[in-house]
């Protein structure tokens, strides 16, 4: 898959909500994965059911992304304006790498490129310019 941009947005807790009534109004879908699901918190855990990533797609080039902001997720608290992310997504690593290091050059890097436990490499930085990024590696699956 070619790099991709989609915006990504975090909400409060009412993430399954807020995509629900996006996908009726749009005539789609949404998917979604829990922390639970992804076994990032125990079963029993209060944000065990909060939407860790989600998905929607709008068109075949048009994909929204969203999570529930949880403490300890960001850096900084939730907040109108800093609830929105652009994400590069796709399995070109030089490209994405490349993009990462020009992008975040003179901002802070919150979370360094690595490989993550979901098996992609992912890093994320808010620019000089105040707008947060998130950058997402696809794994090469070897089966293919």
């Amino acid at each position: 898959m070619p790099a991709a941009l989609h915006p990504y947005l975090r909400f409060p807790g009412n993430a399954r909500e807020a995509f629900e009534f996006y996908g009726a109004a749009l005539g789609t879908e949404p998917q979604f994965a829990t922390f639970g699901d992804a076994g990032a918190v125990p079963p029993d855990h209060p944000v065990s059911d909060a939407i860790m990533h989600g998905s929607l797609e709008v068109t075949d080039l048009i994909r929204l992304y969203v999570s529930d902001d949880v403490e300890g997720m960001s850096p900084e608290p939730l907040t109108t304006g800093n609830n929105v992310t652009l994400a590069i997504m796709g399995d070109d690593e030089q490209r994405i790498r490349s993009a990462f290091d020009a992008l975040s050059e003179g901002g802070t890097v919150q979370i360094p490129l690595q490989k993550q436990m979901w098996g992609d490499t992912y890093g994320a930085f808010l620019d000089r310019f105040g707008i947060n990024w998130q950058m997402n590696i696809s794994a090469i699956d070897p089966e293919s």
